[in-house]
């Protein structure tokens, strides 16, 4: 058990194989106590394939999804994402899905289905959250930053289109060597949410090149970017005006993600 920087015991509950179609994992579950005016446990997994030692393992931090993972919604693209990641990970070899609860960006699956509902009447998913009370994101990727730190991994390959995610991870001093799109082919049911996400949550997405939408991003080429320096998050997705885009996209070559985006 471990005292974490965010005032709360982390301890690891199990480990057990997780044989999947990708290959054989091993899937930690991770608990950790906080008092913020009532006292609670919260939980994620670490779901590991091979040596995390050895340098900077491909990390996807991935938040619960019923909708998208268990029932096949096509509203967002989290299964797929998922689905990439596991992928993506059983073919290095080598890597890790932190899977956190945290459904509907953190507002829970009855607020979700509230936020679906504004959603079906034409407002976007930023403005439903609004009307009912909610941060755009109300995630919190601390216990995540933890079990990182738990499990030894100070430098990632990040699997993500997110920059909050990013910043997160940053601010708990774990090195961002590369930032991997995590990318999946939008549907016509999700692709104005995830129009929202680009323009205004700053997701690092091609919609805009895809759809003539917005205005086209220089690409700055890997090889500017040096991992051994310390990075901050606007040099990992670059930005101009006030909106946050992404002027670059730092990942080596991986295989099956560079082929999907």
């Amino acid at each position: 058990m471990k005292m974490t920087s965010q005032t709360g015991f982390l301890w690891r509950a199990a480990t057990a194989r997780l044989p999947t179609k990708w290959g054989m994992f091993h899937a930690t579950g991770f608990e950790r106590e906080f008092a913020n005016g009532i006292r609670r446990v919260e939980t994620a997994l670490a779901i590991v394939m091979g040596d995390l030692t050895l340098d900077a393992p491909l990390l996807r931090i991935h938040s619960q999804c019923f909708t998208g993972e268990a029932l096949g919604s096509l509203r967002c693209d989290c299964g797929d994402q998922l689905s990439m990641a596991m992928q993506t990970i059983a073919e290095e070899g080598r890597g890790l899905v932190i899977y956190e609860y945290q459904e509907g960006r953190g507002i829970g699956l009855m607020a979700k289905l509230q936020s679906y509902e504004l959603q079906d009447v034409g407002i976007d998913t930023v403005e439903a959250n609004h009307a009912l009370g909610f941060k755009a994101d109300c995630r919190d990727f601390s216990l995540s930053a933890a079990i990182l730190g738990d499990l030894g991994v100070s430098r990632v390959r990040l699997l993500t289109n997110n920059p909050h995610k990013v910043r997160a991870l940053l601010d708990a001093d774990i090195e961002i060597v590369a930032r991997i799109p995590c990318e999946v082919a939008p549907t016509s049911y999700s692709l104005s949410y995830l129009l929202t996400k680009q323009e205004r949550m700053g997701h690092a997405l091609s919609l805009a090149h895809r759809h003539g939408r917005g205005r086209m991003v220089a690409s700055r080429s890997a090889a500017s970017f040096n991992p051994r320096q310390r990075h901050s998050a606007s040099d990992i997705f670059g930005l101009y005006g006030g909106d946050q885009n992404p002027a670059c996209d730092v990942a080596r070559p991986t295989r099956g993600i560079d082929a999907q985006i």
